[in-house]
């Protein structure tokens, strides 16, 4: 009788020992994702706590990275001051003007090495109704941008670097947009939000020639906003301080665009007024993005 009771105890002990393992390995299972649970009572199912847990970070790690707004479609707005040609992307920028007296004409090109460095060339050609004789090319601008921050963070902060010569150019035409032998360096930051963008730029210039020296600094801000059916509008102030104001005074520009876009081209119409001489200058743009 005694060996039969400690027969049933030895069973019992297996059994309940066998229950706990099944009970442990089928939990076990349940929280993996990759493999469903065969267990079908509710008392021993535990709850997804690892996973849920994870999910939950991960949603919440990505809600921070906040990114600037409509990224996509400021893409190709081609005349917003933060614009940067993209990844193997080509920018072709044909303008006129005209300004006391003289009508220029111009072609900007910009190529993107990549989505943070772009290098660019700009020239000029004028005429010269004034009597001046500063009939001719420009010098020949050759510069890049390289971002250095694209916004990504917190305060969406932009920040460019900017630099270039100019060379070849034509003596007898007027400092600085002429000269030969300048050079350039500036910083442009800003923020880009869906329906304005705010920026300010720095830039300081110098020219080295055999007739002329001097440099000049611009200090540059600007607001673009973004309107409805692809209108655009933008103002800015180019504050100018030169060291030789026989060869270039010191100027306050005031700055006013309007444009229309079509994809990846853009029309625009510019209204520059000078304070100090109250000169006004007359422009016009055609972007497209190739």
């Amino acid at each position: 009788m005694k060996k039969y009771m400690f027969l049933m105890i030895a069973m019992f002990g297996l059994t309940s020992a066998y229950g706990e393992g099944v009970v442990l390995s089928d939990t076990y299972v349940a929280d993996d994702e990759s493999v469903e649970s065969s267990v079908n009572e509710e008392p021993f199912v535990a709850p997804k706590t690892s996973n849920t847990y994870s999910s939950s970070q991960s949603n919440s790690y990505a809600g921070k990275q906040i990114k600037p707004a409509k990224k996509s479609l400021l893409s190709n707005d081609l005349s917003d001051p933060l614009f940067l040609v993209g990844d193997n992307q080509f920018l072709s920028d044909t303008y006129i003007s005209y300004f006391d007296e003289r009508m220029r004409f111009g072609e900007h090109i910009g190529y993107g090495i990549n989505n943070n460095f772009v290098v660019h060339a700009n020239m000029l050609y004028q005429w010269d109704w004034s009597g001046h004789n500063e009939s001719g090319f420009s010098s020949t601008e050759l510069g890049g941008t390289y971002r250095t921050s694209h916004g990504f963070n917190e305060n969406h902060i932009i920040s460019d670097v900017l630099f270039g010569l100019k060379v070849w150019g034509s003596s007898h035409v007027r400092t600085p947009e002429y000269a030969d032998s300048t050079y350039y360096a500036g910083l442009r930051m800003g923020r880009q939000y869906t329906g304005v963008t705010l920026a300010g730029t720095v830039k300081s210039t110098w020219v080295f020639d055999d007739t002329r020296g001097l440099s000049y600094l611009d200090f540059i801000p600007e607001a673009y906003f973004r309107f409805m059916y692809d209108w655009r509008a933008g103002i800015g102030f180019d504050l100018r301080k030169s060291t030789n104001t026989n060869l270039l005074k010191n100027q306050e520009w005031l700055n006013l665009k309007l444009l229309r876009q079509y994809g990846n081209t853009q029309y625009v119409a510019k209204f520059d007024y000078e304070f100090e001489d109250k000169e006004i200058q007359l422009g016009a743009d055609v972007k497209i993005l190739f």
